[in-house]
């Protein structure tokens, strides 16, 4: 199933996309809060799509995924990423936070905040946790996750790197796109082959596939849930490949008017106009 979130901000209804790409109103037949549709997903699969209403058509997509507790984020995840920075192959995942008042729709503006000249892009699976996970094997890590999702891990790198504290760099507001959809995990059976891609201003900047993870999703559940209990509703996004501005020689940085397109494969297509904060 693919879920998605429509409406005008703040008050987007859950809804389901069609066998034509259409999106279904589910807020008559489902809770909303989405940590409490992970635990009715066996019956949305039930549900006979067509007696459901139609969305109205260009409606505003949210955020896939509404019920998100913690926003944790993975750094330095992908090999030829390391690389571009010069930075050493971590033994251990690098994890940080983003706040949740960071997420924003898939087609939402990026608010470049004040003063900001360095301001980042980076396209990555997100990875939406189902069931309650403490202390699991990598071998039984996938159970636990209910979907996918795209993120875009807006980075302001003058903030992340002023003092070590990254979260400071990755929470402005609109800092964290989410969707288009959240994507069950029954229709990604294996997402250690995914494409994933990013362009600006319609040049392909980002084109690798999660292949390229030194740590897989099973190994991030893993071991992410040995030191914090995972709960339905957590959010892992999973890290960038090559290709971020703070790589390039020279970088490239967001600047107002720029626009950003990226998506993964089979989970949809996010699009931003990059806007000054007021």
């Amino acid at each position: 199933m693919k879920l998605v979130r429509f409406g005008e901000e703040g008050k987007e209804k859950p809804g389901i996309l069609d066998g034509e790409g259409r999106i279904r109103d589910l807020s008559l037949v489902v809770g909303d809060v989405d940590r409490e549709l992970l635990g009715d997903l066996d019956r949305l699969r039930t549900l006979d799509l067509e007696t459901l209403p139609l969305a109205p058509e260009g409606v505003r997509l949210g955020p896939c995924f509404n019920g998100i507790g913690n926003f944790l984020c993975i750094g330095l995840n992908y090999r030829k990423h390391a690389e571009e920075t010069g930075m050493a192959l971590p033994k251990e995942p690098v994890l940080f936070m983003k706040a949740t008042g960071a997420i924003s729709g898939p087609q939402d503006p990026i608010l470049l905040p004040p003063g900001s000249l360095r301001t980042d892009w980076e396209v990555e699976l997100g990875v939406v946790i189902g069931r309650r996970a403490k202390r699991v094997g990598v071998e039984e890590a996938l159970a636990h996750v209910a979907g996918y999702c795209v993120v875009n891990d807006v980075s302001e790198r003058d903030l992340q790197m002023e003092t070590g504290q990254w979260i400071r760099g990755k929470s402005h507001d609109s800092f964290g796109p989410v969707g288009p959809w959240f994507v069950t995990a029954d229709e990604v059976p294996d997402p250690q082959d995914l494409g994933l891609w990013l362009e600006l201003n319609g040049e392909r900047v980002q084109d690798s596939n999660t292949q390229d993870m030194i740590f897989s999703v099973a190994e991030l559940v893993s071991r992410l849930s040995q030191v914090l209990t995972l709960q339905p509703g957590d959010l892992i996004s999973t890290g960038t490949p090559s290709g971020v501005g703070m790589g390039m020689k020279p970088p490239r940085h967001l600047r107002e008017g720029d626009v950003v397109e990226l998506g993964i494969q089979g989970m949809g297509v996010q699009r931003q106009k990059v806007k000054r904060d007021e």
